[in-house]
């Protein structure tokens, strides 16, 4: 098996108000889009899926639900502090709640988050390191 991922799929309550969070207002452009589903081209080989739950749920079986927000974070990195910063306002003005302000990081970086339509937390970032080089285009 390749080392790759080639698909991130999120479960999401509304396709609509995530159609309206990513596309028109973090200004995203759909690769495909369909009354269940958005696919979003992220990177050269990586969609981004926003799938109606019930039909995730259909194919996938039971999403675990719960207190707290999910274990996993979807992360965008940026070259400059400047442009975390620049992010964050721009998710703020598309209706990202709650947005955490950027922040030094105990490992080196700078960071904040943003929680999309359903409460997936998006964390934006500028990694000076190796690896922070190693994802930007």
């Amino acid at each position: 098996m390749d080392q790759r991922i080639s698909f991130v799929t999120l479960a999401v309550r509304d396709v609509t108000a995530s159609r309206r969070f990513y596309l028109d207002g973090l200004g995203w452009e759909a690769a495909f889009d369909a009354d269940d589903v958005v696919m979003i081209q992220v990177g050269p080989h990586l969609v981004l899926s926003l799938w109606d739950e019930e039909a995730f749920e259909a194919e996938v079986g039971p999403i675990g639900r719960g207190q707290g927000v999910a274990p996993i974070t979807l992360a965008h990195n940026c070259p400059t502090r400047a442009g975390v910063d620049e992010v964050l306002v721009t998710a703020r003005a598309a209706g990202a709640d709650p947005v955490e302000a950027a922040q030094d990081r105990a490992w080196g970086g700078y960071s904040g988050y943003f929680g999309d339509p359903d409460s997936y937390r998006w964390e934006v970032a500028c990694n000076p390191g190796p690896i922070g080089r190693l994802v930007l285009p």
